[in-house]
């Protein structure tokens, strides 16, 4: 069985501290840090075209909410 390398993304994540913060899939530390979770879902975006990733928004309890692929879709939708 081959296995698949896992693609970095991008998150949305609440910021210690306050606020909301965008990090690496993979990193503890943030890439940038924003006020609002919109604010940060606007950079996540935006990094996640330029790398052709995923991009997950987390919710205030930290569960993913939301995902959406900036990349090379290897099933995009028919029709």
């Amino acid at each position: 069985m081959t296995k698949v390398a896992k693609k970095d993304g991008q998150h949305v994540v609440p910021a210690d501290g306050g606020g909301w913060g965008v990090r690496r899939e993979g990193s503890e530390r943030l890439t940038s840090r924003h006020e609002t979770q919109r604010e940060a879902i606007e950079a996540g975006r935006s990094i996640a075209r330029n790398q052709k990733t995923e991009l997950y928004v987390h919710g205030t309890n930290g569960r993913i909410r939301e995902r959406n692929s900036y990349g090379n879709d290897p099933h995009p939708p028919s029709g």
